[in-house]
C-alpha cells in the first residue's frame, strides 16, 4: 500500500466490455477506431459535449497535483527521441502540474504553457510514483494512463482509488483494462449516471 498523506487516484475512460482504446490506433487516431472520428473519440465525448453534466469528475480529475501517463498515451514517437514531440495536448496541456511520461529513453523536462512540466521517467513504475509523490506534497497522484500504465500499477497493488467512466458502447477488441491483472478486491463508493457515461468509484482494498 502506499505511504504519504496524498493518495494515489486512477480516472479510465471504457466501454462496456472493458476497453480504454480501440484497435488501430494512429497519430491521426489515438483512440483507435471507437467509433468516433480523429479526436472525436467517443469513449472521451462525455467530457467534451457537456462538460457541465459531469463537471464534478472533471473537477475531481484535474484536482491531482501530479500524473503519472505511459509513453503510448504521451504520443506515437517509439524509440530513442529523435523527434521532436510535446504530447497530444499542444502548448498548453490540460494538466497544470508536473506529469511523469513512463519510458525506458532519457530525455530532459519539458515545461509547456500553464504549469504543466513533462518529466521522463526512466527508472520503472515505483520510481516514477516515487518522483510524483514528492512533486505531489500533500495532493493525489493520478494513474491516468494508457490500459497497459493502469494494469501494471493496479497489479503492484499501488492504486488506492479506482474510478471508470464507463461509456455505453462495445468494441470486442483493443486496449483492455484489467488484462493481466490479478484478482482485485474492490469497495464502491460512489455511482453517478450522467449523458453517455455511468461514473463508478472503488476503493480498492489491499
Amino acid at each position: 500500500m502506499t505511504t504519504g498523506s496524498g493518495r494515489v487516484t486512477c480516472d479510465a475512460s471504457i466501454t462496456a466490455d472493458g476497453y480504454s482504446a480501440g484497435p488501430g490506433q494512429t497519430e491521426e487516431r489515438p483512440f483507435g477506431a471507437d467509433g468516433g472520428d480523429g479526436w472525436g473519440s467517443r469513449l472521451h465525448a462525455w467530457m467534451f459535449d457537456d462538460p457541465e453534466e459531469s463537471r464534478a469528475e472533471i473537477d475531481q480529475i484535474n484536482a491531482a497535483q501530479a500524473f503519472i501517463m505511459g509513453r503510448n498515451m504521451f504520443g506515437p514517437v517509439r524509440g530513442e527521441w529523435d523527434r521532436e514531440w510535446n504530447g497530444w495536448w499542444g502548448d498548453n496541456p490540460p494538466f497544470h502540474a508536473p506529469v511523469f511520461v513512463l519510458t525506458h529513453h532519457p530525455r530532459d523536462p519539458q515545461p509547456m504553457d500553464g504549469g504543466t512540466t513533462y518529466h521522463f521517467a526512466t527508472d520503472g513504475i515505483d520510481r516514477a510514483l516515487e518522483q510524483a509523490r514528492d512533486a505531489a506534497g500533500d495532493g493525489d497522484v493520478s494513474i491516468i494512463g494508457g490500459a497497459a500504465t493502469i494494469n501494471q500499477y493496479l497489479t503492484a497493488g499501488l492504486i488506492d482509488e479506482l474510478r471508470l467512466h464507463v461509456v455505453p458502447l462495445t468494441l470486442g477488441a483493443g486496449t483492455r483494462l484489467f488484462d493481466g491483472v490479478p484478482s482485485l478486491r474492490l469497495e464502491q463508493v460512489g455511482s453517478r449516471a450522467a449523458a453517455g457515461v455511468t461514473h463508478l468509484t472503488y476503493r480498492v482494498l489491499h
